[in-house]
């Protein structure tokens, strides 16, 4: 990697092989570096301390396997797995956020605001009280939850193409319809299946294992890449339709994609942890302010929503420890302290 020849009006590190060209602004590679470095340290500390405290060197004996038998247990079993998944799930609803947010071009154009991530929990619903599902069978039904959902919403905010604050009305309309489905079917539930549901239904980490982080991480590389190789047309479909289509695009494809990547990753976290709401919406604002891109970025946007969730996570296991809140509650409180910054900033501006 090096420093481009070419002036785009910023610094720039690009790589240019033969069979592979590609260019970053160097303050949002720096900023995805600083990010990645900032979540390694805080899953450090998520194994590290707890009930049983452990040294850095347990900790890197335990990944490795040289420690005693109840360090590895506790760092390969228990802490972890469930680390990765906050920072991997973290990355997930960053790069939806962000794909939505490209998408409606509309800051609000989040997954959990336009009814793609309700519309995941209800199918995700339906299967575990219907059913009882597995993993497999759950992860299935928050897929297809979410893509009836998302094709429903543009199908009804559809006039000569689609505008992103028509889409964001439809999707809030759509999504307070899917809590009414998602109540109905909690009420008919048995008390048992309402605890669990309920539960599951807070976005929680908790009781989360190896077991989960095989399939979820699987699932995760399967979708990385065609997300992060999507940006480009991302950017470029911001433009406008035709703008893009001047440009050698194909929007119709690109948002066709686009749609069902984004859903799918919000399907992911959906079906291992439930809802986690909020990681969509603010982390992509965030990556944006911090890189000080003109366009939301997919991968630091990505990095952003990992930062977050796993430091909402600890905060939920250590704040009032040995009781652990579910993660949810945690990513809500700071999602409403990022709107009353918001608000609190635009006055100020005014």
């Amino acid at each position: 990697m090096t420093d481009s020849q070419v002036n785009f009006g910023y610094a720039a590190l690009s790589v240019q092989r033969p069979r592979l060209s590609w260019r970053a602004a160097r303050r949002s590679v720096i900023v995805v570096v600083v990010l990645a470095a900032l979540t390694a340290a805080v899953i450090v500390a998520s194994v590290a301390t707890g009930t049983y405290t452990l040294t850095l060197e347990e900790v890197l004996g335990g990944v490795l396997g040289t420690a005693d038998e109840g360090t590895v247990l506790v760092v390969r079993e228990w802490r972890l797995p469930r680390a990765l998944l906050a920072a991997l799930f973290g990355i997930a609803l960053g790069m939806s956020g962000a794909i939505f947010q490209s998408l409606t071009r509309n800051p609000l154009g989040s997954p959990d605001v336009i009814g793609f991530a309700s519309g995941s929990y209800t199918g995700a619903l339906v299967v575990l009280l219907v059913t009882g599902g597995g993993y497999f069978a759950v992860a299935t039904g928050a897929l297809v939850g979410g893509i009836v959902t998302a094709f429903a919403v543009f199908a009804l905010a559809y006039r000569r193409g689609v505008q992103g604050f028509r889409l964001i009305i439809v999707g809030i309309g759509v999504s307070a319809m899917l809590a009414a489905v998602n109540t109905y079917l909690m009420l008919r539930a048995s008390t048992g299946e309402q605890l669990t549901a309920a539960v599951w239904g807070s976005g929680s980490l908790n009781g989360l294992t190896v077991a989960t982080l095989a399939p979820a991480a699987a699932v995760f590389l399967a979708l990385l890449i065609p997300a992060i190789a999507l940006s480009p047309a991302l950017r470029v479909l911001e433009l406008g339709d035709d703008a893009a289509g001047s440009l050698g695009s194909r929007p119709d494809w690109v948002r066709l994609a686009a749609i069902l990547i984004g859903v799918a990753l919000v399907a992911l976290v959906t079906a291992s942890a439930g809802p986690i709401a909020f990681i969509a919406l603010v982390a992509p604002q965030i990556a944006r302010r911090l890189t000080r891109a003109a366009g939301v970025g997919v991968v630091a946007a990505g990095a952003t929503g990992a930062l977050l969730l796993v430091v909402s996570d600890f905060i939920g296991q250590r704040l009032f420890a040995p009781m652990q809140l579910p993660v949810g509650i945690v990513t809500v409180s700071v999602g409403g302290l990022y709107f009353v910054w918001l608000l609190v900033r635009e006055t100020r501006r005014r």
